[in-house]
Formats: C-alpha cells, structure tokens, sequence
C-alpha cells in the first residue's frame, strides 16, 4: 500500500479538508474511494473527517486506494523505459506494437509487456496510459501508476510529434483547423468535414527536401488520426500513410513519432522533459533528404505553443512512502 503526506501550509488554515485536497489534486472520487477503501484521512495521528477544517502544520496523510484486478495477460514485450516510478511512467512504443489489447490485437500489446515487466520486479500493478498512439506510430506513451496520478497527468502532459510528409506544407509554421468525421462508413477512417468535431494540429517545418517534408507537430485536440488526416487535408500526406494517401516508396507505415513529452509530476508538480530520438525507418527517410534538427528545438517550440502550467499558490508537495508515516513534531 502506498501513503501520501503533506503539511498544511499556513495559507490554508481554516479550510475543510476536502476543499483543501482538492487544490492539492485529489479528485471527487478518489477523495470517495479513499474514504470507503482504506480507512479515510488522518492529521497527525488522528482520523479527520472531510468537513472538518484543518489547522497550519499539520500533516495530514491518506493510503491509496488498492488497484483494480485486471484481465490483461503478463508477456514479455520490447519496449524502451524511459522513467519508472509510482506515479509516473514513459515507455517508448516501436511501431507495429499496440498500445492495449483489442479485438485484433489480443495479445503482445504494450500491456502485456508492463505487466511483464512489473511481474518480473516483483510488483503487480495495471496498464493506465494518459495517452495512447496507433499501433504503427512510435514514441512516447505516458501512464499513470495510480488513480491519484492519473487525472493530474492527463491534465498537464503535452505532447510533441514527428511527421514526414509527401511534397511541401503550405507554410513554414502554420495551424490546421479542420473538423474531423469518420469516413463514410469506416469504423477505422476518418476525414476532413463540416459534421465533424473541432480539430486543430499546429506545426512547424524542420526541414525539407526530395519531396518530403520533417515537421513538429502539435495536436491542440485528441482525435483518431488527426495528424494524418490534417496533412492529408493539405495534400501532404504521411509517408508510408496508405490509409490517407501516402506512397511506401521510403516507408512501410506512417511516418509519425512521439518524439516529445513535457508534464508536471504529481508529488512536486515539478516539470519534466523527455526525448525519444526517431526510429531507424524515419531517421534513414531523414537521412536521405538531408533533414536534421535539435531536441532542445523542439522543446522550445512546444513550450511556447503549450507551455506546462507553474506550480499553483499554495500547493504543498506529497510525500510518498510504503507505511504509515511517523508524526512529524
């Protein structure tokens, strides 16, 4: 079981403890679970209840509610670690691998692996992505490793990608706003329309040559394909991208990746930045068409289009431990 502590900071004194938990990131519901699942709060060495008000310096502390069971299978999987702790975990994703089993893709997912890997560590745990790619994009994935972390890290998480397109964007740097609406009939395609739901990608070229195109790319909405659709939309479709219009002369699937990921952590709330260099298939396509860039670049850039929220007044740090915490006089 996992503890979570923090000392009332002088400004909250005379709040009811659920208003403060609030402002310190809990949910309704996990405030409820807490409540019902393991024993409610405590200040000091006290139980208090989430009407009562709570008083400078004291420590107040909660355990977390257990995980859910889960019907995914552990299966040894190839994926990349990029940070591991009990809030917070980044895996970098190789194409052809999906994020979570499906009808199609029942087994060998993402899952499958982080449950191997939790099993072969000891620990049992459940897949929670904040944010998913196709099977046949690469990069980043972040997930949360409880149900206090989840919602603060879908909140803050921003995401930068990289896409090689078929012939040369309208602009150097530009906005795609177009609504997005399945295809037709198609349970997987999707399309530009005026029935759609809003969608806006931002991008910016990095390099271009041979009639392709290396642009960052930020998607300002979360729908199916929306990279690929936009460029599409503008006749630039991905490489490799069949679905949408693309050509497999230089790649045998679309040349997308998540190459970019910033959010705030749940403990401090304190920032965090991670890369995840491009794949052997758009790094050759890259190659060929002299294309380069800097990381430090695309931090910069997603910073100024989607900068992380700061830190908010009066936020105190959590502390994380495995028992009971001592009262700290």
């Amino acid at each position: 079981m996992l503890y979570l502590t923090c000392r009332v900071p002088d400004g909250a004194g005379g709040q009811r403890l659920d208003r403060f938990l609030r402002y310190q990131g809990l949910s309704a519901g996990l405030i409820r679970s807490v409540k019902q699942e393991t024993g409610g709060f405590f200040a000091d060495s006290t139980p208090i209840h989430t009407n009562m008000t709570v008083t400078p310096g004291q420590q107040i502390w909660f355990a977390l509610p257990p995980e859910p069971a889960t019907s995914v299978r552990a299966q040894p999987v190839d994926f990349r670690i990029c940070l591991q702790d009990d809030f917070a975990i980044v895996l970098d994703k190789p194409a052809g691998l999906a994020v979570h089993p499906t009808l199609n893709y029942p087994d060998g997912t993402l899952a499958n692996g982080w449950l191997w890997h939790l099993a072969q560590q000891g620990r049992e745990g459940i897949f929670r992505p904040v944010n998913r790619i196709d099977k046949n994009t690469s990069g980043l994935v972040l997930c949360a490793g409880n149900a206090f972390a989840a919602p603060l890290l879908a909140d803050s998480a921003r995401k930068c990608y990289l896409a090689i397109a078929e012939g040369t964007l309208p602009q150097q740097e530009g906005i795609i706003d177009a609504p997005i609406a399945r295809r037709g009939d198609s349970i997987i395609g999707r399309t530009v329309s005026p029935q759609g739901k809003p969608s806006v990608t931002r991008y910016r070229v990095l390099a271009q040559g041979k009639g392709y195109t290396l642009a960052a790319c930020l998607p300002v909405t979360g729908r199916t394909h929306q990279i690929r659709v936009h460029f599409s939309y503008l006749g630039c479709p991905l490489a490799g991208d069949t679905l949408y219009g693309g050509h497999t002369t230089e790649m045998q699937r679309h040349a997308l990746h998540c190459a970019v990921l910033c959010f705030c952590h749940p403990l401090d709330r304190a920032h965090r930045q991670l890369f995840s260099p491009l794949p052997a298939d758009m790094a050759a396509l890259c190659s060929k068409i002299g294309a380069d860039f800097n990381p430090a670049e695309l931090f910069a850039w997603l910073e100024t289009m989607a900068p992380l929220p700061p830190c908010p007044d009066g936020f105190v740090p959590f502390r994380a431990s495995e028992r009971p915490p001592q009262v700290i006089t």
